[in-house]
Parts: C-alpha cells; sequence; structure tokens
C-alpha cells in the first residue's frame, strides 16, 4: 500500500465511522492536526499510532489494508465469528 492509497483508506473508514479529522485526533491522543496531516500525505503514523487509529476505528490492522474489503465486519454490525 502506497502513502496515498493509507492516506484514502483513512479518510474513507473515518468517514464511514461519521467523526472528524480533529475529533479522532483528540480522542487518540494526538494534537487537533494529527489526522489531518496523515490524511493530507503531510505524514505517516507510527506503528504504535496506527494501532491507535485501529483500535479507535474498531477495526484490525489487515482490515485497515484489505482493500477489497469496503466496510469492515465491525462497522456493518455483523459478528466476527
Amino acid at each position: 500500500m502506497y502513502e496515498n492509497e493509507f492516506a484514502v483508506r483513512l479518510a474513507k473508514l473515518r468517514l464511514q465511522k461519521g467523526v472528524s479529522a480533529r475529533d479522532m485526533s483528540l480522542s487518540i491522543g494526538q494534537n487537533p492536526g494529527y489526522i489531518n496531516s496523515i490524511e493530507n500525505g503531510k505524514s505517516l503514523p507510527s506503528m504504535a499510532g496506527f494501532f491507535f487509529i485501529c483500535e479507535y476505528l474498531d477495526i484490525t490492522p489487515e482490515e485497515f489494508f484489505d482493500g477489497e474489503l469496503e466496510q469492515p465486519k465491525e462497522m456493518t454490525g455483523k459478528a466476527l465469528y
């Protein structure tokens, strides 16, 4: 996955959750522009930051990188088992 694909995927998942970039940034303990800078391709999260993002979005890292998966199971309300 390229940097721009990461940014697009993050924005898409965040919008599906219905939260602003600012609110998401603050919810994961970052400065207000953190998610915005990632989505604009200005930075990438650390590994720990990526795990916080996945936890916030209620998805696994695998689901984040699964480009064919339009909406992760947790977001559709389906059970994981």
